[in-house]
C-alpha cells in the first residue's frame, strides 16, 4: 500500500527541527555535559565547563541560539519505499523548511552562494541533503546543523590495509591533536571507517548524530570507540582547550566493507553542543 505524504509536511517539520536543534540542546548531549562537570579533574576545566552550562541556560531561558554559528543545514531524509510525495519536489520542500527556519528562528545565515564568489544566499539554503531509500511508509528525518569551527578541523585518511586498527587509531588522534582548541572542545567524535573516499565521510557525519553514550552493535568497534575515548581525553587539551581531562564527550564509529588495497577512514570532529534533532513523518 503507498502512503502519500504532501511535501508541505516535510517543509513544516524541517522548519520546527532547525529552530529546535539551534535553540535546545538534545537531551543526550545534555547528559554528556553535566556528567563531564562531575568527572573534569581540572578545576579550570570545571569552571568552563560550568560557564557551558550557564551559556546553555540563558539560551533556552532567553530562547536565542546555542551558538553564534547557527551552522550549515546537514539533513538525512531516510525514505520509506512505500511512501509518495505530492504537492511538489522533495528537495525543494526541504529547503524551503530550512528557508523558514533560519529566517522566522532569527538564525544566523551562513550560507555562501559560490564557494570562491562568497555571495550570502541569505537564508541559510541550500541544505546538504543524504537521502537513503528503506523499507516502509515513513519518513526519518535528523537535522543537524553543522558549524564549520569544528567541521573545518575533520580529515580524510587514505590509508594502506598494512597500517591496520593501530594506523586507524593513529589517524583518529592526529586528527584531534590537529585540531586542538580551534573545534571548542569538549568535542564530539565521529569516524568512518571503509567505503571509498566520499563513503567513510558520510559515515564520519552520520555517527555524529548517534546518542552520545551508546556504542556500535559490533564489538571491536565497541572497544574502539571506549579506547579511543580515553586516549583522546588523556592529550590535555581540556574544555576550550585551556587543558583538561574532558577534551571529547563521545566517540562515535561506523563502518563499512571496502576495496582489497584501500582503508579509508574519516574523522569529523564536532563542537560541544553537537546539534542534531530526529522526527519521524
Amino acid at each position: 500500500m503507498i502512503r502519500e505524504i504532501n511535501v508541505k509536511t516535510v517543509t513544516e517539520t524541517v522548519k520546527e527541527m532547525c529552530i529546535r536543534a539551534n535553540y535546545y540542546l538534545s537531551p543526550d548531549m545534555d547528559d554528556a555535559m553535566k556528567k563531564a562537570v562531575e568527572t573534569e579533574k581540572s578545576q579550570l576545566g570545571k569552571k568552563i565547563l560550568n560557564q557551558l552550562q550557564e551559556n546553555l541556560q540563558i539560551a533556552d531561558k532567553e530562547m536565542i541560539p546555542i551558538c553564534q554559528d547557527t551552522g550549515m543545514a546537514v539533513i538525512f531524509l531516510e525514505i520509506g519505499q512505500d511512501v509518495h510525495f505530492t504537492g511538489g519536489y522533495l528537495e525543494d520542500a526541504v529547503n524551503e523548511g530550512v528557508r523558514q527556519g533560519y529566517t522566522e528562528g532569527y538564525l544566523r545565515k551562513s550560507v555562501v552562494k559560490d564557494p570562491l564568489i562568497r555571495e550570502n544566499t541569505k537564508d541559510n539554503t541550500p541544505a546538504v541533503i543524504h537521502t537513503k531509500i528503506v523499507p516502509g511508509d515513513q519518513v526519518h528525518i535528523t537535522v543537524a546543523p553543522k558549524g564549520f569551527g569544528s567541521e573545518n578541523m575533520s580529515r580524510t585518511f587514505m590509508l594502506k590495509p598494512a597500517d591496520g586498527i593501530e594506523g586507524v587509531k593513529n589517524a583518529i588522534l592526529t586528527a584531534v591533536r590537529d585540531a586542538g582548541p580551534n573545534a571548542c572542545p569538549p568535542m564530539v567524535v565521529g569516524v568512518g571507517i571503509g567505503g571509498t573516499f566520499e563513503k567513510c565521510a558520510l559515515m564520519a557525519k552520520k555517527a555524529l548524530t548517534r546518542e552520545a553514550g551508546s556504542h556500535s552493535d559490533i564489538p571491536y568497534v565497541k572497544d574502539m570507540e571506549v579506547e579511543m575515548l580515553d586516549k583522546i581525553n588523556r592529550l590535555g587539551i581540556g574544555p576550550g582547550g585551556l587543558g583538561g581531562t574532558t577534551t571529547a564527550l563521545a566517540v562515535n564509529i561506523n563502518t563499512y566493507p571496502t576495496h582489497i588495497a584501500g582503508l579509508p577512514v574519516a574523522v569529523n570532529i564536532c563542537c560541544h553542543v553537537n546539534r542534531h534533532i530526529v522526527r519521524t513523518i
